[in-house]
């Protein structure tokens, strides 16, 4: 399979520290095929995040969902973080749709270890809602470290901490992005899987109805 992702650009990366562990790598998917990827990407309706088992995952982005989840990415985030992370399990989920109530401050759950967002729109970001914000506190937008615009291909890694505070301004609308978390064990990717399928089920019924992530 063609190497679909810039590995020498996430190797040559800085981890970046302060608030947390983070970094970021722009046009982290090859050129050449991104656009086999985005016409790959599955149809979704609805708001809020699918597991990939609910939608038509196929062709390229297929492809891309098993390089992120292959050896050599894992490897990388291991020594970039400095962090073991063989044997522990992956969990994916794909947003196509954004809704105004989601981008609340967060900092993800404990059982989340390493997450990793892949953004996946066609055009340069020209909204000012929607871009992801690395923010140095719980309760405040406006106090950020760094703004990332979802361009195509842009990569983001964090680890998960207690202070790992994002979030991004109200957007409603297309905004595609692929998230996978290593995270403690398989009961956590089993309950995961249940909670996001019964989302999927909901929205899947009435298509504009948000989880509010």
């Amino acid at each position: 399979m063609t190497n679909m992702l810039d590995f020498e650009a996430f190797r040559q990366t800085p981890l970046n520290t302060a608030p947390y562990d983070y970094l970021v790598v722009e046009n982290f998917i090859q050129p050449d095929c991104f656009g086999g990827i985005s016409a790959d990407f599955p149809v979704i309706d609805g708001t809020g995040s699918y597991p990939p088992d609910t939608l038509d995952i196929q062709g390229q982005f297929a492809g891309l969902l098993e390089q992120l989840d292959g050896k050599e990415f894992r490897d990388m985030v291991s020594e970039k973080f400095n962090i073991a992370l063989d044997g522990l399990p992956t969990i994916f989920t794909v947003r196509g749709r954004c809704d105004k109530k989601n981008g609340k401050i967060h900092r993800d759950s404990e059982s989340k270890i390493i997450t990793v967002l892949l953004y996946l729109n066609d055009a340069d970001w020209q909204a000012d809602g929607g871009r992801l914000r690395i923010l140095n506190s719980a309760d405040d937008l406006t106090d950020m470290v760094e703004e990332i615009n979802p361009n195509g291909g842009t990569l983001l890694v964090f680890r998960r901490s207690e202070n790992s505070w994002h979030g991004h301004e109200p957007f409603e609308g297309v905004r595609r992005a692929v998230q996978m978390n290593w995270v403690t064990g398989q009961d956590v990717v089993e309950h995961e899987l249940r909670r996001h399928r019964l989302s999927a089920f909901i929205k899947n019924i009435n298509p504009f109805r948000s989880a509010g992530a």
